[in-house]
């Protein structure tokens, strides 16, 4: 499979394809979550998954492209009650309760988000088309969470996503304490954010 239908595959895949693919993913992250990135081995999340070993091949690239759509389901999970913070309060205290969420899933996760971290950070070529898969969706979940139209909207969306990522490997690799990371990722999206939206209101009158 070449690196140009790797993920538009998946929306072509049969029902039977599309579970099996679903298998490997959660193969992958129980392995994870047992051992960290060195645990997963292709050979090892196929039989976990109960399929062939050359079967991995056919849905991902290599060991670092099937860990960061571990990456992506992990994402999609940690954020999926997103709805119930966007209800209610400011931006930026909708901002800061969703980067601190994940944060704390991060920490309750170590091994896995560990090994996540090192396959969306990989220089393998094979990542680079899920990873960007992956940003969009973190910036789209940023944005949901903003919520209120914002000035220079996608450089905030890029920025923040920039601190998070910093923040999970603050936790993951550096093991910084969860409650010291939390707090900073939560006061460099409120800075962000204040800084954005203070750039939309008008100046002053001069005295």
């Amino acid at each position: 499979m070449n690196g140009d239908v790797r993920f538009t595959v998946t929306r072509t895949l049969t029902k039977d394809q599309q579970a099996r693919r679903e298998r490997l993913i959660d193969s992958a992250r129980e392995l994870a979550l047992e051992g960290g990135y060195p645990a997963v081995t292709m050979h090892d999340v196929a039989d976990r998954a109960g399929v062939a070993r050359a079967t991995v091949y056919r849905y991902f690239a290599t060991k670092d492209h099937l860990l960061t759509e571990v990456a992506a389901a992990w994402a999609h999970r940690v954020t999926s009650d997103i709805a119930r913070p966007v209800t209610g309060g400011t931006p930026l205290e909708r901002l800061g309760e969703l980067l601190e969420r994940i944060v704390h899933v991060a920490a309750e996760e170590i091994t896995l988000t560990s090994a996540i971290i090192q396959a969306v950070t990989s220089d393998d070529s094979s990542v680079d088309d899920a990873r960007s898969v992956l940003f969009l969706f973190l910036r789209e979940r940023l944005s949901a969470a903003i919520g209120d139209p914002i000035p220079e909207r996608d450089d905030v969306e890029v920025v923040i996503s920039h601190v998070l990522l910093a923040a999970l490997i603050s936790v993951a690799s550096l093991r910084r304490p969860v409650d010291e990371v939390a707090a900073m990722v939560r006061t460099s999206g409120r800075l962000v954010l204040a800084g954005a939206l203070a750039s939309a209101r008008p100046p002053e009158p001069a005295c």
